[in-house]
């Protein structure tokens, strides 16, 4: 009599750590994704994107539109056993780098230029992740790159000091110097082969 009723409650009890892990899940996602929802993990770029967009005040950060990223799951590869042959922990986030109003213009062109292998035919960014076995922490490792993309793409070069610009001069010039050197080099070699025969 005992064991019907202990696993009864063993059962009841696996129940509702499920329905709790799920309503946990529920909750991160719905933390993750509202409306309109913050990246979290843009770091030093969201005050650079705030900047440099024209309806944001001060230093409030960039507002990312979950309607332009289009998130996917699919099944990682490599050993896992029956967890990577039955649940999907790839994630694949990708967003369309032309209509993306909130990034900057010159940002968008920087991305064009330096990520092209990553832009397929429709001109959409793809960023993959399957380094854990938690679909989350795949997908917060997309955000994370596609935020490091976005820095990267976001930063100026710095304008060389007059001591660089003389180095840079002396450096021209020496190689002139040695440039004119060889010339004259192999054009005494030349005219040395030559066989005059007055």
């Amino acid at each position: 009599m005992a064991s019907p009723v202990k696993a009864c409650c063993l059962c009841f009890s696996r129940s509702v750590q499920f329905v709790n892990r799920t309503e946990r899940s529920r909750q991160i996602l719905s933390k993750l994704y509202c409306n309109t929802f913050l990246i979290r993990h843009l770091g030093s770029c969201q005050k650079l994107l705030a900047k440099h967009s024209d309806n944001s005040q001060g230093d409030q950060p960039a507002d990312v539109p979950v309607d332009k990223l289009k998130i996917t799951y699919s099944r990682s590869s490599g050993p896992g056993g029956q967890h990577v042959n039955k649940v999907n922990t790839k994630a694949e986030v990708r967003f369309h780098v032309q209509t993306a109003e909130w990034i900057p213009e010159e940002v968008k062109t920087e991305i064009l230029l330096k990520y092209k292998t990553r832009i397929n035919k429709a001109g959409e960014l793809i960023v993959t992740s399957e380094v854990s076995r938690s679909q989350q922490r795949n997908l917060d490792d997309c955000l994370q790159k596609i935020s490091e993309i976005i820095t990267e793409a976001s930063q100026q070069p710095p304008e060389p000091s007059a001591e660089d610009l003389t180095l840079r001069a002396k450096r021209l010039e020496k190689r002139n110097l040695a440039r004119l050197k060889q010339k004259k080099l192999h054009s005494s070699t030349k005219q040395a082969r030559q066989v005059n025969f007055d």
